[in-house]
Parts: C-alpha cells; structure tokens; sequence
C-alpha cells in the first residue's frame, strides 16, 4: 500500500523563512490501483512523490510504501525501498555516451543485479515498452517519445510493484503523450500499482481514475470530469 498519515512538509526560504507545502495530509493507496496527483506548478506533486521513495522526509506524521515507513527507516535501508518501486521522471535522465540498452543496463548494475540477469530483464523491459528493435539507439537518435519509453522500461527493469510517475508526458506532444500514458495504463492492468502527477488535465479525463488534487497545503479526492 501507498498510505500518508497527518504528514506536514515545509521547506527554508532564502530570506531565512519557512513556506509550508503539505499540512497534515493524508492519502491511502492500495495495492494495484492506479491515481493520479493534480495541481499547478508548486503545489507539492513532486513533493509527494519524493516523500514516497524517501528523498525526502516529512515535518510530522509518517509516510509508508509497501513495508518501509518513513519514521522508522535507517538510511542504509532507503536503497532496498528505491529498488522495489520505480520512477519516472519529465526530464529523461538518459546517460547520452550510453544507447537503449546500456541505460536500462546500468541501473541494474547499480542496484547489484547479477551479470548473468542483465541482458534477459533488459531485453524484457524494452520488448513491454515497446523499444526492443531501438536497444542500440543512443538517445539522440530516440524521438522524446522513445527516450520516455526508455525511461519507464529503466523504471520497470526490476519488476517493480509501484511505479510513481512524476510528469511523465510534460514535454511531449499530444499524441506521443496519449502514446506514453497508454503505456503506463497497460502497466496498470497488468497489476501494476501507478501514482502519476500531472498538471495534463486532459490525459487524466481521457484515461480516468482515482484524482487527488494539491490545494492551499491540502489533498482533496475530486471527479476528474470537474477538470
């Protein structure tokens, strides 16, 4: 489960001042559903996100994924949450002197997998998001809608049971972005559990579920036709 209980964040301003983000929120989600996070620029989508695979940690109350709460996980254990759930980020983060395959391949590498699973659970996560025939392509020679296929098949590479997205189509045009959130959704109903913050409030009427808005500090579920 994906669950926020009373948690408050606020970050220092230059001027020595605090502005608070999140006010004693919450938010529980179960295991395989799928929602979306809306709001304007500054509103504290991201920040939901990074409390979710604990880059950062909350004021008060306690944010937990899966088996690991944020009041009472040590340090050395951040790196095991980081490798059960993936991320998908607006801006690529693709290593440009690495083609397809050598980026989904060095994540793995990080994270200790063994030589001899590299090139099966590479190749499997290219051929979901459906980039197989593209593993030796540099991201250069990828559209922006093929970088962001090589980012989810990276995000995805270790079989992950949660995938939080964070503005996954902000810098793609409509159709590549209908593309890549139809991926996503095909993830979903293979049992996927899917957080996505967006501010495309067209893409959330088109492939509707679970709506969770930011407002004045607050989390508030709302109908996604409202938009």
């Amino acid at each position: 489960m994906i669950d926020l209980k009373d948690v408050s964040v606020s970050f220092h301003l230059p001027n020595g001042r605090r502005r608070t983000v999140l006010e004693d929120v919450s938010l529980h989600l179960d295991q395989s559903d799928m929602a979306y996070l809306v709001g304007p620029t500054g509103s504290g989508k991201s920040t939901i996100l990074r409390l979710l695979y604990m880059d950062l940690l909350p004021d008060s109350g306690v944010a937990q994924i899966g088996e690991y709460r944020s009041d009472l996980i040590e340090q050395n254990k951040i790196p095991y949450l980081r490798r059960s759930i993936g991320v998908v980020f607006q801006d690529f983060q693709l290593l440009p002197d690495r083609n397809a395959y050598e980026n989904v391949a060095f994540t793995l590498y990080a994270t200790g997998a063994r030589r001899s699973e590299v090139k099966s659970r590479v190749l499997k996560s290219l051929t979901r998001v459906g980039l197989s025939h593209k593993r030796n392509s540099y991201p250069h020679e990828l559209s922006g809608g093929e970088q962001q296929r090589v980012v989810i098949a990276r995000a995805i590479a270790n079989d992950p049971w949660v995938l939080l997205a964070d503005e996954p189509t902000g810098n793609l045009d409509p159709v590549v972005a209908d593309e890549i959130q139809e991926l996503l959704v095909s993830l979903h109903k293979q049992g996927m559990t899917l957080l996505t913050a967006t501010h495309d409030y067209r893409l959330v009427k088109s492939y509707p579920a679970q709506t969770y808005a930011l407002m004045n500090e607050q989390i508030v579920e709302i109908d996604p036709e409202t938009l």
